[in-house]
C-alpha cells in the first residue's frame, strides 16, 4: 500500500489567497485549509502595485503552521493569476514592486505596439486574446515610460515563479503561466523573441521554460530556519 502523500498548495487570487493541504490516502484526496488572507492592489503615486512581500510573508506563515502542527509535507506548489511579473537585478534582488494588471498604464497601448509588429502576426504567433494588460503590452508600456527598472532588469519572473524563487532561490518560467503573456509561441513552445526584439526588450530576461510538475528546488536554508520545517521540494504547477 502506498504511503499517504501531503502537498501544500497556495492559491493566490486578485482579492484573496489561501493555503490548503491536500493529502492522498487510499486513493482519496483529503483537503484541509491552513490559512486564508486578503490580497489587493494599492495605489502609490498614481500607479497600482501588488505587495509581493506581504504574499511572501503569507507563504512563510502557512509553512510555519504546518511545521507547528507536525504535518509532513512532500511538496509545495504555488498558483497565482497571470500576466503580471516581477523584475530582478543582476544580484537577483527584486526591482520595485510589481505593477498590477489593473493599472491604466496599458490603456490604448495595443495600437502603438502594432506599429512595430502587426496584430495579425502577433496573434498568429501567440494565439491568445488581445487584452491591454497582457504581459507583452505591459513590457511595452514600461518601455514607453522609459522605466529605469526595466533598463536595469536582468530577469523577469511571472508572479507564481517569483514566489517560488523567493522560497527556493531558483529562477524558472513555468509554461502555462507564460501562455497568459502573449509572448509564448504554442507551436515552438518558446518565448517569441521577435515580439520583444521589435521593441528593444531583451528576450534574455526570461529564464528557462519548464513544464508543470517540474521540481524547481527545495526550500532555502533561510526559509527552513524561519519556519522550522525541513528541505521540502517546491514544484512548478499549472497556472
Amino acid at each position: 500500500m502506498m504511503k499517504p502523500l501531503s502537498f501544500l498548495a497556495f492559491d493566490f487570487g486578485a482579492t484573496n489567497g489561501r493555503s490548503i493541504i491536500g493529502t492522498l490516502k487510499d486513493s482519496k484526496l483529503f483537503l484541509k485549509e491552513i490559512s486564508r488572507f486578503p490580497n489587493s492592489i494599492f495605489l502609490l503615486r498614481r500607479k497600482y502595485y501588488w505587495n509581493i512581500f506581504s504574499l511572501y510573508d503569507e507563504l512563510k506563515r502557512a509553512i510555519a503552521l504546518c511545521a507547528k502542527e507536525n504535518i509532513t509535507l512532500d511538496a509545495i506548489g504555488i498558483d497565482t493569476w497571470g500576466v503580471d511579473f516581477v523584475l530582478l537585478d543582476a544580484q537577483g534582488d527584486i526591482l520595485g514592486l510589481p505593477r498590477a494588471y489593473r493599472d491604466p498604464y496599458t490603456q490604448d497601448i495595443q495600437s502603438k505596439y502594432f506599429k512595430y509588429v502587426p496584430a495579425e502576426e502577433v496573434y498568429g504567433k501567440t494565439g491568445i486574446q488581445f487584452m491591454d494588460f497582457n504581459s507583452l503590452f505591459q513590457l511595452f508600456a514600461l518601455k514607453e515610460e522609459r522605466s529605469p527598472l526595466l533598463e536595469t532588469a536582468q530577469s523577469l519572473l511571472f508572479m507564481p515563479d517569483a514566489l517560488t524563487y523567493l522560497l527556493t532561490g531558483e529562477k524558472i518560467c513555468e509554461y502555462t503561466i507564460a501562455s497568459t503573456s502573449q509572448l509564448l509561441n504554442p507551436h515552438t513552445k518558446q518565448i517569441e523573441r521577435g515580439l520583444l526584439d521589435a521593441i528593444g526588450v531583451s528576450p534574455s530576461l526570461f529564464p528557462k521554460l519548464v513544464q508543470p510538475g517540474t521540481v524547481v528546488g527545495t526550500l532555502t536554508d533561510e526559509i527552513c530556519r524561519e519556519t522550522g520545517i525541513g528541505k521540502i521540494p517546491v514544484v512548478a504547477v499549472a497556472g
